[in-house]
């Protein structure tokens, strides 16, 4: 029996996606295994998770242009230096755990997981299997640290590949495998089904919106974008997904009552049937990733 850990953060809900998604597929295909999910910050101290990660939320939801900045100045400088020698203290709590459970393979689908375990390896301190899943479109310093601890990285595409290649790592660790996604986005669905499941035209064209949620575009720029496809794509049927963020949703609701478009826009909260409603969409627009440089 192989144990397996699986770090994941709580800053946004990229890294536990990625997390979900690697475990379902350990455990459909590998019946010898034992999986423990662990959050890794929220392991260590649970006061500082919380303070971090309601950090972040504000930041990113109300200073984007701050957080830009926090990115880019963590990847050098006293950022990084300060980042690094908390991160090599905030360790010896993850040891407790790893000393505990003896993983044969520990997988990081955040950052400073990955970094206090490669910290951790390098002071000889666990023997366990490192893979990194970089849950980003470009690598980061924060990704990198002791790399020569780490057996694996997993990239979202070629060019990050390479560009990893050329900060040293031996090509024979990297592996251009895309971010991990569910199983589900992979299946074949009944179009006729789902579109009848949530009221939707056979007829019409179909677009797909992504607020973005709590971390979206800005309230401005996601109601000129749904404005602008209901007075310029009239011709097409909108699925609006407002996610967790209720005041969008309000705001979304108003819109389309001051158009007349409720035959147009059909607004949604959080759901799970993404899978389904991508399948069933001609057309799908989400907020952009930033390929941020070190």
């Amino acid at each position: 029996m192989k144990k397996i850990i699986i770090f994941y953060g709580s800053y946004g809900g990229g890294h536990l996606s990625a997390a979900r998604s690697i475990k379902e597929y350990i455990e459909k295909n590998y019946t010898d295994t034992e999986i423990l999910m662990v959050d890794c910050m929220e392991y260590i101290s649970k006061t500082i998770n919380k303070v971090t990660t309601k950090a972040y939320s504000n930041i990113a939801k109300n200073a984007k242009w701050a957080w830009g900045k926090i990115y880019y100045s963590s990847g050098k400088g006293p950022l990084l230096l300060i980042s690094s020698n908390a991160q090599k203290l905030l360790a010896l709590k993850l040891n407790k755990l790893l000393q505990e459970s003896e993983p044969d393979l520990i997988i990081s689908t955040h950052p400073f997981s990955s970094q206090m375990c490669a910290y951790l390896k390098n002071k000889y301190k666990i023997t366990s299997k490192i893979a990194t899943i970089l849950t980003d479109y470009a690598p980061h310093i924060q990704w990198l640290m002791y790399p020569e601890q780490v057996n694996y990285f997993f990239v979202a595409h070629d060019k990050m590949k390479l560009e990893l290649i050329k900060l040293g790592i031996s090509e024979s660790k990297v592996f251009a495998t895309g971010i991990p996604l569910s199983n589900r986005f992979l299946a074949h669905y009944d179009k006729e089904k789902i579109l009848s499941e949530f009221n939707l035209s056979t007829n019409k064209k179909t677009i797909l919106f992504f607020a973005g949620g709590e971390y979206g575009f800005g309230k401005d720029k996601t109601l000129n974008i749904l404005r602008t496809l209901i007075t310029s794509f009239s011709s097409f049927q909108v699925i609006a997904i407002a996610g967790k963020n209720k005041k969008i949703q309000n705001n979304f609701e108003e819109l389309v009552k001051e158009n007349n478009a409720s035959d147009l826009v059909k607004i949604l909260p959080f759901t799970n049937k993404v899978p389904e409603l991508m399948s069933v969409s001609d057309l799908v627009i989400t907020k952009p990733r930033r390929p941020y440089n070190n």
